[in-house]
């Protein structure tokens, strides 16, 4: 596994205790739910999953849809609009030309997280995956 910038990283990376992770996924229409299941595990680990986030387009994929359901977690849609005004460290003109905005998954996971990445972008089996910690998650004490 790989992030965008060719360094090797490991499958999980520390999340405060108790806190669940907003998870944002680009993926190419026709997907299959079980290869985005071990993409989100290969790069999440076991950490509580939120929600998928995703481009509108691909949110009613059924892979992404049924991913989701073995999850046990809901699809957040963003426009490729509203993806686009997000800053983010890792921009794809390639993906802006064939989707209308430079970031699917960080975007996503900032959108429908806290808005700090707690994993960046990061390609498992060709899905791209990023992670946010969740706003109102459960913390240690709550």
């Amino acid at each position: 596994m790989t992030t965008s910038d060719g360094e090797r990283q490991p499958a999980t990376r520390d999340t405060p205790s108790g806190s669940a992770l907003a998870v944002g996924i680009g993926v190419r229409p026709g997907t299959e739910a079980g290869r985005i299941v071990r993409a989100v595990r290969a790069v999440v680990g076991d950490t509580t999953i939120s929600c998928l986030a995703t481009l509108d387009r691909r949110a009613t994929e059924p892979g992404v849809l049924t991913a989701a359901a073995i999850l046990g977690v809901t699809v957040v849609a963003f426009t490729a609009e509203q993806l686009a005004e997000v800053d983010v460290r890792h921009r794809s003109d390639h993906v802006s030309a064939a989707v209308g905005t430079p970031s699917v998954a960080e975007a996503a996971a900032v959108l429908a997280g806290s808005g700090e990445l707690v994993r960046g972008r990061t390609i498992a089996d060709g899905i791209v995956v990023a992670a946010s910690t969740s706003p109102g998650s459960p913390m240690r004490g709550d």
